[in-house]
């Protein structure tokens, strides 16, 4: 079984990166790879009770490849890390086969509850490159992220992701049917508006309080 799923991972490298020449080179210089063959072993560990020593492995995989992937985290074989440095991906996060990973992204959670609290990422799907996918969220078959977008809602299947927070710009390849009403709104920008009126506000007052009416008048 253990071979297998690394047949797979090397499958899905030399599938995703044209820049792999052959299998034996992937195997030993990719990374990505060596995580996800740690990651197999450290989750081996985790389901047998061994829990110490799967954190151990997956802190020693951290240190040599840079990707650190929790021991109870679910990965199909199959799944590519690309470059990979500074992958973290949580206890709960699921990861379905055929799906590619950059390096930088994080599939977090956002809070200390307990219970499932981690992405579900699905089958064939792209993680770009700084992407942040945080919560008990659903990230549907085929999706793509954007690089650098902050997922926090549920992504549909075929859809294309981008932004702070990411919204759906695309829905199999096209904007057709696309309704980006709620997101045309940009909360930073909402925010420093505000604030402008404020100080606008305050500076208007300020003033009045340097040229108070001539007391003359009211004699």
């Amino acid at each position: 079984m253990f071979f297998k799923r690394l047949r797979l991972d090397i499958a899905a490298a030399k599938a995703n990166d044209p820049a792999a020449r052959n299998k034996f080179e992937i195997w030993l210089t990719y990374s990505g790879v060596h995580a996800l063959s740690w990651h197999r072993w450290a989750n081996r560990l985790y389901r047998m009770h061994l829990k110490l020593l799967a954190r151990i492995t997956s802190q020693w995989c951290k240190f040599c490849t840079g990707i650190e992937i929790h021991p109870a985290a679910k990965i199909a074989a199959g799944v590519f890390i690309d470059h990979g440095n500074g992958v973290v991906i949580g206890e709960t996060a699921e990861v379905g086969k055929g799906t590619v990973i950059y390096q930088g992204v994080t599939l977090g959670g956002t809070g200390k509850g307990g219970g499932k609290r981690h992405p579900t990422i699905g089958e064939n799907c792209v993680i770009s490159a700084g992407a942040k996918v945080l919560g008990n969220i659903t990230v549907g078959d085929f999706a793509k992220v954007g690089a650098g977008a902050v997922v926090l809602k549920n992504v549909p299947p075929h859809a294309t992701v981008v932004g702070v927070p990411a919204r759906v710009v695309r829905i199999c390849g096209s904007k057709e049917g696309v309704d980006l009403f709620q997101e045309k709104g940009d909360p930073m920008l909402t925010e420093l508006c505000a604030l402008r009126e404020r100080v606008i506000e305050l500076e208007k007052r300020f003033k009045e309080m340097q040229n108070p009416e001539n007391e003359d008048e009211n004699l």
